[in-house]
């Protein structure tokens, strides 16, 4: 049956699924008699779609609050073993697998760095390398869990390039920083991963994932329009417009900050990622005449600049002098990303600028003032005073809680049914009887 916007029956019945399973699992636990104004179904209907979701065991009952002046109410909860979600972080430094319950408890966690093989940086992405990271990394978080692949809904990855889609390769990935052209990392990783082929892999770029949780779990909570920027060796960003909906990421590293400047990994020049990476920033420390830490990771080298230019002071109080080439090259960055916010704040007027990636929260501790600063001179006056600029609260490893609930946010949407397990509407009888009269 079709009702008269169009929808079916059974879409009607999914989108109450839906609004029950969300707001049980962002707000509760909650009792029926609280699910009906929050969900804006009716007691009845509360109650059926409740009744559907203890029966396939995704609800359960979560002990009882006293009502006024009645018996107690029965609180529910999602259950979270009843499904499994990977989450990975393709990143420019390493490659991140973990296994998470329903509930987002980590349940297992694999690193593999990327380490440099060759003359090139881009080496360390060599693909089969990667998709091999992958496939073991997969195996192991499930094995060290005990959880059978086929609970799994699903395997969120978030990678560094565009992210497009083919009927014959699933999601492709465009890396033009990283050295990958077209790659079909879906079709490489369903022939190289032993999982079911029911279990569906959502590929995306790490910023759109960060966004994604930061939403959902993090600084964005409430918010009806943000940007998220996902702050590495290189930038990214992701502008949500409705906090339930995934983001759309955008290339914002490689919008041009200074015209005919420093050549960009991209291959372009004055690129704001030429200028504000965390790789960017350690080769300007270093032809401004700073000693980074030889053979040191980036991350570790970017943590030996800022306690260069910000010094802890010693056990008698005095405070050592900064290095001022450091520092100077962190001021001049704090402008550069300044100008590069005002850009976000001018196109998309969002309500919050949210910083995260392991070097966005190193570096905004120390000098997200002077970003702010610079952003409000370099923007418009009126966005630029509805706009709070925030520092993300999920940690570094937020890209890989965004992906694991890329798999979760499509469950949802499904009402809390697989994929493969939606039934197929009944065809009327008149269709039938009509369709067998044109065929005489």
């Amino acid at each position: 049956m079709t009702v008269r916007s169009g929808r079916t029956v059974r879409d009607l019945r999914r989108e109450n699924r839906t609004a029950v399973l969300q707001r049980l699992y962002f707000d509760g636990p909650l009792s029926r008699f609280s699910l009906g104004p929050v969900t804006g179904l009716s007691s009845g209907s509360v109650s059926n779609v409740v009744a559907e979701l203890v029966a396939e065991g995704l609800v359960e009952e979560a002990g009882s609050v006293d009502s006024a002046g009645g018996r107690p109410r029965t609180l529910l909860r999602i259950r979270p073993d009843s499904g499994y979600m990977i989450g990975v972080d393709v990143g420019e430094t390493r490659v991140r697998i973990e296994l998470f319950d329903l509930a987002l408890t980590e349940l297992a966690r694999v690193e593999h760095p990327l380490a440099p093989e060759g003359p090139r940086r881009t080496d360390r992405f060599d693909v089969g390398v990667v998709v091999g990271h992958l496939r073991e990394g997969i195996a192991e978080v499930l094995d060290r869990a005990g959880i059978a692949p086929e609970r799994l809904l699903g395997v969120g990855v978030g990678v560094p390039g565009i992210v497009a889609g083919t009927p014959e390769d699933g999601a492709v990935v465009h890396g033009q920083t990283i050295g990958w052209d077209a790659v079909p990392l879906e079709r490489l990783l369903r022939e190289s991963v032993r999982l079911p082929a029911s279990v569906p892999y959502y590929i995306d770029n790490g910023a759109k994932t960060l966004g994604q949780a930061e939403m959902w779990f993090g600084a964005g909570r409430g918010a009806d329009s943000a940007v998220v920027v996902l702050f590495g060796s290189g930038v990214g960003a992701c502008v949500v417009t409705d906090d339930m909906r995934p983001g759309r990421a955008v290339e914002w590293g490689h919008l041009t900050v200074r015209v005919r400047g420093r050549r960009c990994r991209c291959g372009a020049q004055g690129c704001l990622e030429a200028y504000a990476g965390a790789e960017a920033l350690l080769e300007r420390w270093a032809e401004a005449g700073g000693e980074p830490p030889a053979g040191a990771a980036e991350e570790a080298a970017l943590t030996a600049m800022l306690a260069a230019a910000y010094p802890t002071p010693a056990p008698d109080g005095t405070v050592p002098e900064p290095d001022a080439t450091a520092l100077a090259v962190l001021e001049e960055t704090a402008e550069y990303l300044g100008a590069g916010f005002a850009d976000l704040i001018n196109l998309f007027q969002p309500e919050r600028i949210l910083v995260g990636g392991w070097a966005g929260l190193q570096l905004g501790s120390r000098f997200l003032d002077s970003v702010r600063a610079y952003a409000t001179s370099y923007a418009l006056a009126y966005p630029a005073a509805r706009v709070r600029i925030e520092l993300g609260t999920l940690g570094p490893d937020a890209v890989t809680v965004g992906a694991a609930i890329l798999p979760l946010a499509d469950f949802f949407g499904r009402g809390g049914r697989p994929a493969e397990a939606d039934p197929e509407e009944p065809v009327p009888a008149w269709r039938t009887t009509l369709q067998e009269r044109a065929a005489h």
